[in-house]
């Protein structure tokens, strides 16, 4: 079995035993069988089920008509069974310094002292660190260098990496084949 499927799994499995405290609280969006795997989040047009198409989706949404637009990009992993999200990367341009800045959110049931990580194909690791947590999930946020920009531009698959609570690192794989389209929506 390929590393990366086995830590899709992994991420299932992590998801099921850090939802265990929720479950009492809303039992049937946590029950999910231990063999689903997170993929990307299907296209809004596709039926529950179909395999998940990967892709960012470009959106822009603005306070009142007379604000100005704010923009951003995202994507979402999700368990398959439940459409539960593993990972969300949302990337906007800051209006003020036009500068994009990502923000993750990550499930519950994370080794926060150790943080989450990105990395584009083979490239050097970003480190993150965990701002907060609540009862959707954790974030960190970053803004992105020019350095990161050009590698998410140019890069086949972006890996978001953190750590259960039992310290056991997992990796979630999200495509980049149409980002730089996205990114060009927005920018």
């Amino acid at each position: 079995m390929p590393t990366h499927i086995r830590l899709v799994a992994l991420a299932a499995v992590v998801l099921l035993s850090a939802g265990a405290a929720h479950a009492q609280q809303g039992a049937k969006k946590n029950a999910t069988p231990p063999a689903a795997a997170a993929q990307p989040a299907p296209a809004p047009n596709q039926a529950e089920g179909a395999p998940a198409q990967p892709g960012w989706i470009a959106r822009c949404t603005s306070p009142s008509r007379d604000a100005p637009l704010e923009c951003a990009i995202e994507q979402n992993a999700v368990l398959t069974k439940t459409g539960q999200t593993v990972v969300l990367i949302n990337i906007r341009v800051a209006p003020d310094t036009r500068t994009p800045v990502a923000l993750l959110q990550l499930p519950l049931g994370l080794n926060l002292p150790v943080g989450a990580k990105l990395q584009v194909d083979e490239g050097k690791a970003i480190d993150l660190q965990i701002q907060t947590c609540e009862n959707r999930g954790c974030y960190a946020s970053t803004p992105i260098a020019p350095d990161l920009l050009a590698a998410l531009r140019s890069g086949k698959q972006l890996k978001v990496f953190f750590q259960n609570m039992a310290k056991e690192s997992i990796a979630i794989p999200m495509p980049l084949g149409d980002f730089a389209a996205a990114y060009d929506k927005i920018k």
